[in-house]
């Protein structure tokens, strides 16, 4: 297949100005529906959502709540979930209904949703993905998922209040591997970066079937969207989404401009800070989501919980405000009691208000008020151990533009104390002979406290591939390495393992490698010419080794070795 629908080339500001009209004749014509009314002005459900020119609250809702054995919406658990939670942007999976007919779906979407709601579904796919509004869809359509063969990625461009459209992604990733997963994830990637103006808010949501937080997908994603923590729960503090509500299934992810603006879910009498895994067998009070009933997230064929997410973005006519964490922005390992500074970025915003958490959820205060033009405050890290410690900055006045680190970071006390420091020291992109397998990447860690690699990442120049198992670590003074495959280990190497891809899939005519921290940040990057991998067998090794600052050389310009993964150059053990 081949893309569906081109975007419409119009400068910003006159996409309003635009007759919608014309943009659903456009689409029709290319088989892909888009229901909409034609003028932009609110609806009186729309109207309450703002007040006069304040932030406007945004409900996003990623959903595969189709039910029976049809995979679609016609036994109607998932309408009342719907009509429960009442999202302004849904991205719906499996979104079939009845005959599927144009009159069906526009009944369903009236039903679940309201008359004024928009919506857009692919077209001539087995279980199509789409997106539903409450605002205008002003352009959609769908990218190629060359994985899969029922199902492409939706996407639309929604005019949302205030200054910045919302593009929306609607995804069903296969259940295949999570090598597919990533692949694409990878593919989607492109096509974002190709056509998603920078200066628009971004978010990609639905059935991602991902078997832990882990897989690689993620770290494809975070090259557009945050996929850090915290994580969505429901009413018992549980974060998976299928069914048997133990594997994270489903995902509202935002890029970081949305991602400023996330704040709680509020529904009736019950709060969510994180955001909401609706599984209506444990939802209390019931009545907060009527009409849905407690059994509806167990019906037969219920696979999946819905995912909520709200923000608080600038309606129109405000003033857009933002800040943004720098530092410690996840990865980092403090030692309690030093004196660190915490840094941020702001935009619109008088005075901040810091505060650190040691388990990302009871926050404590650094600063309570403290001018944002200063970018930094003085913190002295508590003395109290912590591998899940995080920083927010918020706006003193207003508490929902806010940010949180991009990932947890350590806090070490007494003699585990110290610092990890883990970086790129040796390369071997020809592997002797013909057996890939052969091909590594070590990693050393010449800090004086040990680094926790879970969910850290290692690619190439064209995709992640591997990605450390949790509880994986690396301690002071010592390496890991990761082989392209467990054949190519030598017998002995200590702290090996085998991509988690199945390959590293080096280049004999030069890459390059980076490695990721678990919330994406890139913690080392390293640019490998032709002439470093011109030699079977023979790596690249930092020169001095195991130098953070060391130039990249040939291995058998720092000793007589050809390689020595997982020890140092002269071949003695880390």
């Amino acid at each position: 297949m081949s893309l569906k629908q081109d975007l419409f080339r119009r400068p910003a500001g006159s996409w309003r100005a635009w007759s919608f009209t014309l943009v659903c004749a456009a689409l029709t014509a290319c088989g892909g529906p888009v229901e909409s009314e034609a003028s932009d002005e609110a609806s009186p459900e729309v109207a309450t959502r703002e007040d006069g020119l304040a932030n406007v609250r945004l409900r996003l809702m990623a959903a595969n709540l189709s039910s029976g054995t049809g995979q679609d919406y016609d036994p109607g658990h998932g309408i009342r979930i719907f009509q429960g939670t009442d999202a302004d942007v849904v991205m719906i999976q499996e979104f079939n209904y009845k005959t599927d007919s144009a009159a069906d779906i526009r009944s369903f979407v009236d039903t679940a949703f309201g008359t004024g709601f928009s919506y857009f579904r692919e077209a001539g796919a087995q279980i199509p993905n789409g997106i539903i509004s409450r605002y205008p869809i002003v352009a959609a359509g769908e990218w190629d998922d060359t994985q899969v063969s029922n199902r492409d990625f939706s996407w639309a461009r929604i005019n949302i209040p205030g200054p910045k459209d919302l593009w929306v992604v609607s995804v069903h990733l296969l259940t295949t591997s999570s090598s597919v997963r990533n692949t694409e994830a990878s593919n989607l990637v492109k096509f974002i970066n190709a056509n998603v103006p920078a200066g628009d808010f971004l978010a990609i949501g639905g059935d991602f079937n991902s078997g832990s937080r882990s897989e690689a997908l993620f770290s494809t994603f975070s090259q557009v969207v945050s996929t850090a923590s915290p994580y969505p729960a429901d009413r018992n503090g549980n974060t998976n989404t299928n069914a048997g509500r133990n594997s994270p299934y489903d995902h509202v992810l935002v890029d970081s401009d949305l991602r400023a603006y996330q704040t709680s879910v509020v529904i009736g009498s019950s709060t969510f800070a994180n955001g909401l895994v609706a599984d209506t067998r444990v939802y209390s009070p019931l009545s907060d989501i009527s009409p849905a009933l407690s059994g509806d997230s167990g019906a037969s064929g219920m696979q999946h919980m819905g995912v909520i997410k709200d923000f608080l973005v600038p309606g129109d006519g405000t003033t857009s405000s933002a800040v943004t964490v720098l530092s410690p922005n996840g990865g980092e390992s403090w030692v309690g009691g030093s004196s660190h500074t915490i840094t941020w970025s702001s935009s619109g915003v008088s005075n901040v208000k810091v505060e650190y958490s040691l388990n990302g959820s009871t926050w404590s205060s650094v600063a309570a008020s403290t001018g944002a033009s200063s970018g930094g405050v003085t913190w002295t890290v508590p003395g109290s151990a912590s591998t899940n410690a995080w920083v927010r900055v918020s706006d003193a006045s207003d508490a929902s533009v806010n940010d949180l680190s991009n990932g947890a970071f350590a806090i070490t006390t007494g003699g585990g104390g110290g610092t990890g420091q883990v970086f790129i020291n040796e390369v071997l992109l020809n592997e002797a002979g013909s057996d890939v397998n052969g091909e590594f990447v070590e990693l050393v860690n010449t800090g004086t406290a040990a680094v926790d690699l879970s969910g850290w990442s290692v690619s190439d120049s064209a995709s992640v591939r591997h990605t450390f198992a949790s509880g994986t670590t690396v301690a002071a003074g010592k390496a890991v390495v990761v082989f392209g495959g467990a054949a190519g280990i030598p017998a002995g190497t200590a702290g090996a393992v085998a991509a988690s891809t199945g390959t590293l899939g080096l280049s004999n005519s030069g890459d390059t490698v980076t490695l990721k921290n678990a919330s994406g940040t890139a913690v080392d990057t390293a640019t490998l010419a032709s002439s470093l991998a011109g030699t079977d067998g023979v790596s690249a090794n930092r020169s001095p080794d195991a130098s953070a600052t060391g130039s990249f050389t040939l291995h058998t310009s720092v000793s007589s070795a050809t390689s020595s993964p997982g020890k140092r150059a002269s071949g003695v053990a880390f």
